[in-house]
């Protein structure tokens, strides 16, 4: 069969014009030729072809089959997922199997999606290259020699390469969306509180958010209406029990205001804002209206980000203490994931708390306060995902080189907006993604100028 989109996909195997098993098999066995090289997998799901043939029976009986039937999904692997392990690409908990589904990963299972296995990932999702794993790091099958991105690396890896139909990942402050700009995907980072997060292992509380990654808008759309909705047993979460952008999402851009800001391009090589350009000059010329809004404090964004996730991630990791399971995590974690944990520590103290953390909250207060302003003029915001082209894989570059990836993606998550990548023309070869971000629950207008940027 040729080349079939998320959606085709899944109609072909409903219709029984390709079977489960056929699909998943196919996805096992580029798995197995391309792997060892990429290394986007922990570990795989032995009972994968066993839950496909349920799939197909169901489906041969004539029985309702649910929206992700017969795809092959990884998931991250700090998402906890039953009968396999959530190591959170550490030492720290390595062999440590899930005793229990994440509340996204049950919903995948009864929208009959097939779990592949656990993607690779920065530690702790504690990076933005891919690099930091204690399993290796994953390679990049868009760009050669360069990293794929973090720490969502396995996911964006898996579903670039064909190893996956889609992939689960968690973003605290770009962990979907720049992976996806790295290996030419398309990645959603949700708003925060549209989806579960019970059964993920936090890097940040008031941050972290699942969502999805993709060849394509809808696929996108598709697994994030799968999984998204309330939560009874979440406080911070929308009181909506689900939600369609399949059916709302329209490609027509007459009359759309289209945000852009001069920030960006002043935090941004000059040779990532062509295609980005050019993408803007598409959309106005689709009928968008340009607006240009003001974003003082944007470069603030990153310091204040990492401030304030250190001192969540601090309070997350005394859980990892050895007792009980695993092993101490100041023990045997790597360079980064110690970094952040001293510092966060150092930044808790009482005498430092006001000086540091609580002057991070006063600035994340502030640049919300902008982005909603900016969200008001225009409907979403249009600009690049990275302000730079990834490094070589390997290449040694400083703690502050590496959080530069961040400008632009954690704004978002200050904020609590949603946002969207997907691939827009290349540099040198290597993919790059443009952003687009919208209100809280601005999931459809963000959908929308993907899907129609898709479409060019």
């Amino acid at each position: 069969m040729g080349e079939m989109n998320t959606l085709q996909k899944v109609e072909a195997i409903k219709s029984g014009e390709l079977s489960t098993t056929e699909n998943i098999e196919d996805k096992l066995e580029t798995i197995e030729e391309r792997d060892g090289e990429i290394n986007a997998f922990i570990e795989t799901n032995e009972d994968v072809l066993e839950r496909a043939k349920e799939i197909d029976r169901k489906i041969e009986r004539g029985e309702e089959v649910g929206k992700l039937a017969g795809l092959g999904i990884g998931i991250k692997s700090n998402i906890n997922t039953k009968g396999l392990q959530a190591t959170c690409a550490s030492k720290t908990l390595e062999g440590y199997v899930s005793a229990y589904d994440a509340v996204v990963v049950e919903r995948i299972r009864e929208e009959d999606g097939i779990i592949l296995g656990m993607n690779n990932m920065d530690e702790f999702a504690c990076g933005s290259s891919g690099e930091t794993s204690a399993f290796g790091p994953t390679k990049n099958p868009s760009a050669e020699d360069r990293i794929p991105g973090g720490s969502s690396s396995g996911g964006a890896a898996a579903v670039a390469s064909g190893m996956c139909d889609l992939a689960l990942g968690s973003d605290t402050g770009g962990s979907i969306r720049n992976p996806a700009s790295h290996c030419g995907v398309v990645g959603l980072k949700p708003t925060y509180g549209l989806v579960p997060r019970q059964g993920l292992v936090d890097l940040s509380m008031s941050f972290d958010q699942i969502g999805p990654l993709s060849t394509d808008v809808s696929g996108a759309a598709l697994l994030t209406e799968a999984i998204a909705g309330l939560n009874e047993n979440e406080s911070a979460m929308f009181d909506l029990e689900s939600v369609n952008y399949l059916g709302e999402v329209e490609v027509a851009l007459d009359g759309l205001k289209i945000g852009v800001s001069s920030k960006f391009r002043e935090l941004t090589d000059p040779e990532i804002m062509d295609p980005i350009d050019e993408a803007v000059d598409y959309l106005r010329d689709q009928g968008a209206e340009l607006v240009e809004v003001d974003l003082p404090n944007l470069e603030k964004a990153m310091p204040t980000f990492y401030l304030i996730l250190s001192v969540e991630f601090f309070s997350a990791t005394r859980k990892f203490d050895g007792r009980k399971y695993g092993r101490k995590i100041e023990e045997v974690c790597g360079e980064e994931v110690l970094r952040r944990i001293v510092r966060g520590k150092y930044i808790s103290r009482k005498e430092f708390k006001g000086k540091y953390y609580q002057r991070a909250l006063q600035i994340r207060t502030l640049i919300k306060k902008e982005l909603t302003e900016a969200l008001k003029k225009a409907d979403v915001l249009v600009g690049p995902t990275v302000p730079k082209l990834p490094h070589e894989l390997g290449e040694d570059i400083s703690p502050g080189e590496m959080y530069a990836y961040d400008y632009l993606t954690v704004p978002a998550n200050l904020g609590g907006l949603c946002a969207g990548v997907l691939p827009f023309g290349k540099v040198d070869g290597i993919p790059v993604g443009l952003q687009v971000q919208g209100p809280s629950l601005g999931e459809a207008s963000v959908l929308n100028v993907m899907k129609a940027l898709e479409k060019r």
